[in-house]
């Protein structure tokens, strides 16, 4: 399963300011969903996460090397790494998009979704104070599910559980792009209500003749 939408918190609305949503108040506890939940990245979870990452998993799929790189984080300071994961005030350093350029991050956090050990990442990012996102960003919400998980609905119940979680920041949809390719993730996306937008091509910094394929998914308010 690859990420759906392409720009990851790390690199991966209406109303309130949505950077001022405290992340503590969004999936602060474990929610449970069958086998699967989401954890907040913390310390107790971190030697599984990092077993991951030394199997060669990436949690970016746009970038095969972002694993190395956070392995790297981890090693260095594995307190920072953590605080890094829920970034609703976007403090964190810039991202660099696969062409090299770099852009301002956008507040956001990731989630664990955990069975017993990691077995992958969602993640959220927003525009304070609207729903739209910059070019760049082709997504609110992002997933990936370690290989050797795959096949088992955890994806599915992640964005399931994510999407009441969006609600505390006032937003009235969220929007999520795949490859046009990637039906298993357009089926997850589906099966959470989602509605194809539109087909489009992805800015130049993704690469020449990139297409992709633009999803909606509206939320309770």
């Amino acid at each position: 399963m690859a990420f759906n939408s392409f720009a990851t918190v790390d690199d991966v609305g209406t109303g309130e300011d949505h950077a001022e949503a405290p992340a503590a108040e969004i999936c602060d506890a474990a929610r449970h969903n069958g086998g699967t939940q989401l954890v907040r990245p913390a310390a107790e979870y971190l030697p599984s996460y990092r077993a991951a990452l030394e199997r060669g998993w990436s949690p970016n799929t746009v970038n095969p090397a972002a694993g190395w790189i956070e392995l790297d984080r981890i090693h260095a300071d594995p307190v920072a790494f953590l605080n890094a994961q829920d970034d609703p005030h976007a403090k964190g350093e810039p991202i660099t998009l696969p062409d090299g350029s770099v852009v301002p991050r956008l507040p956001g956090y990731r989630r664990w979704i955990w069975d017993g050990k990691l077995a992958g990442v969602v993640s959220l990012r927003w525009q304070p104070g609207s729903a739209a996102l910059p070019q760049h960003v082709l997504g609110h919400v992002g997933y990936t599910v370690v290989p050797w998980k795959r096949g088992r609905g955890y994806a599915t119940a992640a964005l399931r559980d994510l999407l009441p979680e969006v609600g505390v920041l006032g937003l009235p949809h969220v929007e999520l792009s795949t490859d046009v390719g990637n039906l298993a993730s357009q089926h997850v996306i589906m099966a959470n209500g989602g509605v194809l937008v539109e087909r489009f091509n992805k800015p130049a910094a993704f690469g020449p003749d990139s297409f992709a394929l633009r999803w909606r998914i509206m939320l309770d308010q």
